[in-house]
């Protein structure tokens, strides 16, 4: 009988895993196609920029207007949240530990739950609370007292960078962005850097599990926009996220309306997705809508992988 040469029957390995994989891989490349034609649908004829970028572990972004600057707003709460629990856990602090806040930690024309709740403060909070009030009620306050406690907008923006993510900017505190207009536009991602950094922290890589879980449960608990990515989910799928919204413009344009996300689908597997709304002219019930009947699709297309 004659024998297969040891290298030939490699290759034919070789080439039949390769086939194998093109099998796979090109139904996947159609299916995600189809989802960005749907995606590019929903924002047709809609008088804003739309972005959006959708991440499966282990493969690459998908993503519709990813080239664009998106200002953040609040979204930027959740890059500042990860800059203060990496300084808690580097030096060995624990969540519990305390800081003192005075009235002129507050601004007064601001959104601020923990203002209206103390209005003349001299409280002593632990932060752990503050990252709750921070990220899970969006407390634009408490979001600056935690800046100045990790040392500014600057030393979030190099940490965040630390991490091997780019096109970003973190450059503005929210005392900076309700004094002058323009500073909300220092504060920018694009949807697949903001989908690749919550991708990074559900992955467990960052924090070892107390951290971790505190951050983890503090993005599940936000309670803001409700009607955004939330919108477009079964009640019983598990949503983390960080929701922002900017100021509009004398002329009435909406600086921005976001939402940066994971997903845990029925089966475990998860996906991180942001979509980002820019300068729209529509009303304020139609960009969240626009966002969740985004969120919709994207969960109805990748349920049952």
């Amino acid at each position: 009988m004659k024998q297969i040469p040891l290298l030939r029957y490699s290759f034919r390995k070789q080439l039949l895993f390769l086939l194998m994989l093109l099998y796979v891989a090109l139904p996947l490349r159609a299916q995600y196609s189809l989802l960005e034609e749907k995606i590019q649908e929903v924002t047709k004829g809609k008088q804003a920029t739309v972005g959006v970028a959708v991440k499966i572990p282990g493969r690459e972004a998908i993503t519709v207007n990813n080239e664009i600057r998106y200002p953040t707003m609040s979204v930027f709460k959740f890059h500042l949240a990860l800059a203060v629990i990496d300084h808690l856990e580097r030096n060995n602090l624990s969540p519990e530990t305390t800081l003192h806040i005075q009235k002129t930690d507050f601004m007064h024309d601001t959104y601020s739950p923990l203002r209206d709740k103390y209005p003349e403060a001299n409280i002593t909070l632990t932060l752990k609370e503050l990252l709750y009030y921070t990220v899970s009620l969006s407390d634009n306050n408490t979001c600056d007292i935690l800046f100045k406690y990790v040392g500014g907008t600057e030393k979030v923006d190099s940490y965040i960078r630390s991490l091997g993510i780019e096109n970003f900017s973190i450059g503005a505190t929210e005392k900076e962005m309700h004094t002058h207009f323009p500073s909300q536009y220092l504060n920018w991602t694009t949807p697949a850097a903001a989908a690749q950094l919550m991708e990074l922290f559900l992955s467990g890589s960052l924090f070892t599990p107390p951290y971790q879980e505190l951050l983890y449960t503090l993005l599940t608990e936000t309670q803001t926009g409700l009607n955004k990515l939330k919108a477009g989910l079964p009640e019983d799928v598990i949503l983390g996220h960080k929701t922002g919204s900017g100021f509009r413009t004398p002329e009435g344009i909406r600086v921005a309306d976001n939402d940066l996300g994971f997903v845990i689908l029925p089966n475990g597997r998860s996906y991180c997705i942001g979509v980002f709304v820019k300068d729209s002219k529509e009303d304020d019930e139609t960009n969240p809508a626009i966002i969740a009947e985004i969120s919709r699709i994207v969960y109805e297309t990748l349920k049952g992988e």
